[in-house]
Formats: structure tokens, C-alpha cells, sequence
């Protein structure tokens, strides 16, 4: 039996852009955080759930290593390709780049590539430069890999404080998101045959 589950799908990405070209990304009086920047961090959410639904169910055994990897492609090419017009492009651009720990998670996860000490590893992706990105990307995925397999991180390796953060601090951001997710999905599971 198959599992009829829809994880992600270009009209559910084409509503956030949507949301976001309607918001405001000024703060209001009232307001410690603008709508935009609300908006941007549940798209954030919503794009890391479905993601993270598709390895749940590789660990729940109701998808092969294969078939994981092929539904992560999938949603991959929706939310890596292309650009917004306009203002809004540059915001994408930025949400894309720190989604790339993500999916370069997952995989690490699904073939088992990854060192588990997150410490040193934190240590490690501080030290590379904004042109290591490469380097930084993988040892950040590792951290996200060992998140996917039940580790504790990060939120104590993020300032609160930070203006300016590097491309790691970013990934570090996400990979706690990641770690929300994965324990809001602790019970997640589907059905074969069931309609989603």
C-alpha cells in the first residue's frame, strides 16, 4: 500500500509569497516584531515540518531510504527554485540559503554521514570563515543530522543579541527550529492507504 500524504506543493508555496508581498515588514508602535518577519518565521516553520514529516516516516518504516530521498527532492525543487520579483527576492533568497541545512540534513541523516558531538562541532562551523561556506554547510548538517536522530540543540549556542548573525548562526537558528519540529512530530505518522 502507498501512502497518499501530499508534503509540500508549489500552490501551498505560492501562498506564503503571496502573504508576504501583502505584509509589512515595519514594525507598528504596538508591535515587537513585524508582520512580515511573523509571517517569514511560519513559512520557516511550515516548510521544516513538511520536511521533516517525510524522515519521520522513513523512521516509522513507511517509506525506503529511496523513497524518502525522492519526496525530499521533490519538495526541494519547489522550495530552492526561483526568485519573487522585486523587494521580496532578496528575502527569499535569504530564507533559501538557510534552508539549505535542512535538506543537507536530512541526507546526511538518511546515509548515516555524521558526526554526533554537537559541541565540537559548533566549535568547529564558528571558526570557518563567510567563505567557507562549503565546509560550514557540512559540519552545520551534521549537527542537523544528529538533531533528526534525537540530540539536543541549539538554542544555547545562539545569542540572543545578534544583529548581524554569520551564515552558521543562521543554520543554528533553523536546526532549532528542526529540534521544535521533531518533537512536535514524535507521534506523526500516516497510514498506508489513507488520503491527506
Amino acid at each position: 500500500m502507498k501512502l497518499f500524504y501530499i508534503f509540500y506543493n508549489q500552490e501551498r508555496w505560492n501562498n506564503w509569497i503571496q502573504s508576504l508581498e501583502n505584509a509589512s515588514f515595519e514594525p507598528q508602535p504596538d508591535e515587537e516584531v513585524s508582520e512580515g518577519l511573523q509571517i517569514l518565521y511560519s513559512f520557516t516553520e511550515d516548510v521544516t515540518i513538511s520536511v521533516l514529516k517525510i524522515i519521520r516516516l522513513y523512521q516509522n518504516g513507511r517509506f525506503t531510504k529511496d523513497e524518502a530521498r525522492e519526496r525530499l527532492d521533490e519538495v526541494e525543487m519547489i522550495v530552492m527554485t526561483g526568485l519573487p520579483e522585486g523587494e521580496l527576492a532578496e528575502i527569499i533568497g535569504s530564507l533559501q540559503l538557510t534552508l539549505l541545512v535542512l535538506f543537507t540534513s536530512c541526507r546526511k541523516y538518511l546515509d548515516e554521514e555524521y558526526d554526533t558531538d554537537i559541541k565540537a562541532l559548533v566549535k568547529k562551523g564558528k571558526a570557518f570563515g563567510e567563505d567557507d561556506l562549503e565546509d560550514a554547510l557540512d559540519v552545520a548538517a551534521q549537527i542537523g543530522a544528529s538533531v533528526i536522530n534525537g540530540a539536543t540543540c541549539c538554542a544555547r549556542y545562539i545569542k540572543d543579541d545578534l544583529e548581524n548573525p554569520t551564515l552558521f548562526e543562521e543554520w543554528l537558528i533553523e536546526i532549532d527550529t528542526m529540534a521544535n519540529a521533531v518533537k512536535s512530530l514524535s507521534k506523526f505518522d500516516e497510514e498506508p492507504g489513507e488520503a491527506s
